[in-house]
């Protein structure tokens, strides 16, 4: 298969790449190059995509297969579905689970979920729904434009090695520490994400099938406990114990949900997101994703972790003073 990656050079788009040289393809990555070197096997074609044109040195190539990660401009996937999408077999657009316009209701499935508006031009701010609706437009630009199949996938949170946002990391490597570790309540919390290189694996399969539809990409619901438990397996974590905190508790103490500087990760408080880390994907099992064991996802990411230095400042979570410092004034 003669494949092209719209990126290649960062997380998810270069583990598309890097599996797909591994299968034996023919990969093509279109990047600038600045972010990274593509993976070893693959040729790079640089482009900027903020640049009129830019996936023009293309136009006329065949591919078997193009994949597509752009995060923030709709218009970014017209021009490159204008320009290639008459000589693709197959087309994968990576969108988000950020689409969805009701975070509140558990069970929701990517094939009735309601959507947020769509927003056609590149948001100037980054906020979660603008960031939802651009990717809603780029769906639907696929929708208009592509004749052929398309492979339109929604991840949640996307983890393993190479992430850059530190937000599944965090929890890997505060856990390789040992002793006491602060957690958010409620325990029992659900919890879905996605390692990278499933993902990557399962876009290829796609691929290769020519898979066409509309699919959900996270593993089934989680406790938070269960991700914690397994996460600390996965890293040989010595001695530890749970101090659990409330989300009012941590609120006032300035801890953030989610991600950012002095956060928890994998916390989404209040029942306006009891749905945001439950949604039903039976379908996607169905259609062939397949997810490894967290162990196994969690000592990747502590590999990650330490590569880049398990002391440094972070994207997100707790640094170890300010979890001392919280832990040492929670109830008990």
């Amino acid at each position: 298969m003669r494949l092209l990656v719209l990126g290649g050079t960062v997380f998810l788009s270069k583990a598309v790449a890097a599996e797909a040289v591994r299968r034996g393809h023919q990969v093509v990555c279109a990047a600038r190059g600045a972010s990274g070197a593509v993976p070893d096997g693959a040729s790079l074609v640089r482009v900027d995509r903020d640049r009129a044109g830019a996936v023009e040195p293309l136009a006329g190539e065949r591919f078997d297969a193009v994949v597509d990660v752009a995060t923030m401009d709709p218009q970014w996937v017209r021009s490159a579905l204008r320009t290639l999408g008459g000589q693709t077999g197959h087309w994968t657009f990576v969108s988000s689970m950020s689409v969805y316009a009701d975070h509140s209701t558990p069970g929701q499935r990517a094939s009735t979920a309601k959507l947020l508006p769509a927003v056609h031009e590149r948001p100037p701010e980054p906020t979660p729904d603008a960031y939802g609706g651009a990717k809603v437009a780029s769906e639907q630009a696929v929708a208009e434009l592509f004749d052929g199949p398309a492979f339109v996938v929604r991840p949640g949170l996307i983890v393993g090695a190479g992430d850059p946002s530190d937000r599944y990391g965090y929890w890997p490597a505060r856990l390789h520490r040992g002793g006491e570790v602060l957690v958010p309540e409620p325990l029992d919390a659900p919890v879905q994400l996605i390692d990278a290189v499933d993902l990557a694996g399962w876009i290829l399969d796609a691929a290769q099938a020519r898979l066409a539809g509309v699919f959900d990409a996270v593993c089934r619901p989680v406790p938070l406990s269960e991700v914690l438990a397994r996460t600390a397996a996965g890293v040989g974590a010595p001695a530890h114990s749970f101090v659990p905190a409330s989300p009012a508790w941590l609120e006032e103490r300035g801890v953030q949900a989610w991600s950012g500087p002095r956060s928890l990760p994998l916390w989404v408080p209040g029942p306006s997101h009891a749905g945001f880390m439950a949604h039903e994907v039976s379908a996607s099992f169905d259609a062939g994703l397949r997810v490894r064991p967290i162990e196994e996802t969690a000592a990747a990411a502590l590999e990650h972790e330490r590569a880049l230095g398990l002391d440094r400042e972070r994207e997100a979570g707790l640094s170890a003073a300010e979890e001392a410092e919280l832990l040492a004034a929670v109830p008990r």
